[in-house]
């Protein structure tokens, strides 16, 4: 059902011109359009291009969910988009704050589309702006020039309503997480939900926010009627396939949470801890070693304090 092409991009940087990384995009059908970043650790290789951005095209104009890691990456994404449609790009739709999946924001500024995110992503984006670009310069070095942040301008504190001509997009915002800004974004017409990060397919789940509170949203996902999901990371998912996804990183996050207890209980200390806990799921993901010791030393001190 899906169909994949092939799309060579040439872009500029605002500064100079540079060559874009060509962008695969697979055509869901219905208007929509997913490029699958690839699994690499932030902190090992990254290349920008790891997460999964997206634009959905309707009557009226085109919003985009995720921008990638870069400017660079970014500017392929808009090129992409280009060679689709040249209808006008309405909205940018952060999921969460991560750095992954908004430095390509800037590659949107020009088409003046309206920035959208989660009531608390223009505070974290200005709270862990110096640090972000300070570690993205590490990581990309020259790749990263001309990144910078872009905060929305309209904020979803519940939920709100995106009108793309014959196509309506529900956003959702939910507590603390994955982080404490994550948003999904629903289209009722493809029936496709945009999970972001609240969802983790193949790569290990990552914490960066409350691991109870990530999984009351997933018993909350469970409820969703969507047909198709589309992750933050890892290939599109159709049917009620990604109900099973949710509950492998559900097992996943109470295993992890019951082992750091148990070992909290034992009196270990957490760098112990790091090697011991979940280690009965590092067949079921990539990634494992680096992403699972980095959430045990997340969550680890906060569960002392239960």
């Amino acid at each position: 059902m899906f169909k994949k092409i092939l799309l060579g991009i040439t872009a500029l940087s605002i500064c100079h011109a540079a060559l874009a990384t060509p962008l695969t995009m697979e055509s869901l059908g219905n208007g929509i359009y997913v490029h699958h970043g690839v699994h690499e650790d932030m902190s090992e290789g990254y290349h920008a291009d790891i997460c999964n951005v997206s634009f959905i095209v309707g009557s009226k104009g085109i919003a985009v969910v995720d921008t990638g890691g870069s400017l660079k990456t970014g500017q392929a994404l808009h090129e992409a988009i280009r060679q689709v449609s040249n209808l006008p790009i309405l909205y940018v739709i952060n999921t969460h704050v991560h750095p992954d999946h908004i430095f390509g924001n800037a590659a949107f500024t020009q088409d003046k589309a309206t920035f959208v995110g989660h009531e608390k992503l223009a505070d974290a984006m200005e709270r862990r702006r110096d640090t972000y670009i300070r570690i993205n310069q590490q990581w990309l070095g020259e790749a990263f020039a001309g990144s910078e942040i872009v905060k929305p301008s309209l904020l979803v504190k519940s939920t709100l309503n995106l009108d793309l001509g014959d196509r309506k997009l529900l956003l959702t915002a939910y507590p603390t997480a994955h982080t404490n800004t994550d948003l999904t974004v629903f289209d009722s017409k493809s029936s496709t939900l945009w999970t972001g990060d609240l969802l983790f397919v193949e790569r290990t789940p990552s914490i960066d926010g409350d691991i109870k509170g990530w999984l009351a949203v997933i018993n909350e996902l469970k409820n969703n009627e969507a047909e198709f999901a589309i992750p933050g990371h890892s290939s599109s998912i159709k049917d009620a396939n990604w109900k099973e996804q949710l509950n492998n990183e559900e097992r996943y996050l109470w295993t992890l949470l019951n082992d750091i207890r148990a070992s909290i209980k034992k009196g270990e200390v957490m760098e112990k801890t790091m090697g011991t806990a979940a280690t009965s799921e590092r067949s079921y993901w990539q990634l494992f070693d680096i992403v699972n010791r980095r959430n045990v030393n997340n969550i680890y001190p906060s569960l002392e304090w239960e």
